[in-house]
């Protein structure tokens, strides 16, 4: 291995080839579910270096681990405990190398963080409209492997639907320049959206063109408060009624979702929240945008807050006075996953089911975690709006969480999967499969795709280089 380790310091220059120290930024997850060891931390400056990277390791039978922000939760982006692996962290990979005006468009480097993202469109008066809590660190690459999905799905869809052109280096080292801002080029398989959503099994994303749009003139926040989650999906066809294509977001968050916020962060204040006693069952944060004014934006907002008072839909609501007003709202939802953890390891489920079919599956699921473990707890929040659920499981009060997880993960996920898929959803809506879910993914998916995945992963990585063990086993 030391030949191949001075073979990679020549690629992308001693510094940047990371052997000791602390590395565990690089090779623990987020969640702490998994401490890896890698044989290296690689740094590569530009898309060249990544591809010879790739061909060395290829050349030397050693797998690679692509890593963008490693915000992921589901074991995707570190390494095994080897100490085999080489972790390419794309994180000196983050220019913006071109922003076309006129196509509304944004080409950027895997690496650069979501934020920038951003940023870099507002400055040029445009939005780009990802947007989820760890945009402060997570990067693109990493949001476009896994087909982020966030607050605002609503209206403009996942990464997926903002992502225009690709740049990857494939598993033999080739580079794959599709960086193309077209929206429309039917000239065979679309190979982009093969890319997209692998999780770094195909292929390396190294850039990416990525669509904007024009920044609305106004954004109005609102927060209902509501007594039941059939409630909260009537209030969202009322809004799709009343607001259209305004309507940018819809987030449902349960009561001891946001007693936890109240626990953990009492210095932020929850509407209509002043002990988790007296709390509405279920709160909504909804988000509208317009691009005619902000006073036609609020007329639309209020007037539907209004029928929904009237129809009680909502027992209450309110609509943020001022930016720093709605950002304080945001931050309450945003709060929710790093109250989670301060609570205690909890069990994480990234889900998609028909809006329709939430209360239910909500209402039985529950009744039979309840039944299976009496005093468990429900954190349930969500993105209402595009059918996403986070219906995370935490342990009775008083229970040693690490002994929860190893005495009940096993059962409680294979009772909330059941569920799901009777109520016809998805076991993973955003955050992907990583070595998390694989077990999972083979028992509930159909035969016939897995089929057809195996033969995608081995067309395209016959020697298994890239992300072993992730999506799929061998």
């Amino acid at each position: 291995m030391q030949a191949l380790l001075e073979s990679l310091r020549r690629i992308v220059g001693a510094d940047h080839v990371l052997t000791e120290g602390d590395l565990s930024s690089y090779q623990n997850d987020w969640r702490k579910r998994s401490q890896g060891r890698a044989l290296a931390v690689l740094r590569p400056g530009g898309t060249q270096d990544v591809a010879e990277v790739v061909r060395a390791c290829a050349a030397a039978g050693v797998s690679i681990v692509p890593q963008g922000g490693n915000t992921g939760l589901v074991v995707g982006s570190t390494p095994d405990a080897s100490g085999t692996q080489i972790v390419l962290s794309l994180q000196r990979m983050h220019a913006v190398r071109q922003l076309d005006q006129a196509n509304l468009s944004l080409t950027v480097e895997a690496g650069c963080v979501l934020q920038n993202v951003q940023q870099a469109a507002t400055d040029a008066g445009l939005l780009f409209p990802l947007s989820l809590a760890a945009e402060g660190s997570c990067s693109i690459g990493g949001n476009l492997a896994t087909n982020a999905g966030g607050t605002q799905v609503v209206r403009y869809g996942n990464a997926r639907d903002l992502c225009l052109g690709l740049e990857v280096v494939t598993a033999q080292g080739e580079i794959w320049n599709g960086l193309s801002g077209l929206r429309k080029d039917n000239t065979g398989y679309d190979l982009r959206d093969l890319f997209i959503g692998s999780e770094g099994t195909l292929g390396i994303i190294t850039a990416a063109t990525l669509k904007l749009f024009p920044a609305p003139a106004a954004r109005l926040t609102a927060w209902a408060a509501l007594p039941t989650l059939d409630a909260a999906v009537q209030l969202l066809s009322l809004a799709q009624q009343h607001l259209g294509a305004s309507l940018t977001g819809f987030e449902v968050m349960g009561r001891f979702a946001l007693s936890l916020v109240l626990r953990h962060f009492p210095q932020q204040r929850v509407p209509f929240m002043s002990s988790a006693a007296e709390a509405p069952a279920w709160a909504v944060l909804l988000e509208s945008s317009d691009h005619e004014s902000q006073t036609h934006a609020r007329m639309q907002l209020e007037r539907l807050l209004d029928v929904a008072l009237e129809q009680q839909i909502v027992s209450d609501a309110v609509v943020a006075e001022s930016l720093a007003q709605a950002r304080s709202l945001w931050h309450i939802r945003e709060s929710i996953p790093l109250a989670q953890p301060l609570e205690g390891l909890n069990i994480k489920h990234d889900i998609s089911i028909p809006v329709s079919g939430i209360p239910r599956f909500v209402q039985t699921t529950d009744a039979r975690l309840e039944q299976h473990i009496p005093g468990v707890r429900l954190v349930n929040f969500g993105h209402l709006g595009d059918g996403n659920l986070h219906y995370n499981v935490q342990a009775p009060q008083g229970m040693e969480p690490a002994r929860f997880l190893r005495e009940h993960e096993q059962a409680v996920n294979d009772l909330v999967f059941d569920s799901v898929l009777q109520c016809g959803g998805s076991i993973s809506a955003e955050h992907g499969i990583g070595s998390l879910k694989v077990v999972q993914l083979e028992q509930h998916k159909s035969p016939v795709a897995l089929a057809l995945m195996r033969s995608i992963k081995h067309a395209l990585d016959p020697n298994n280089t890239l992300n072993p063990g992730r999506v799929l086993r061998r």
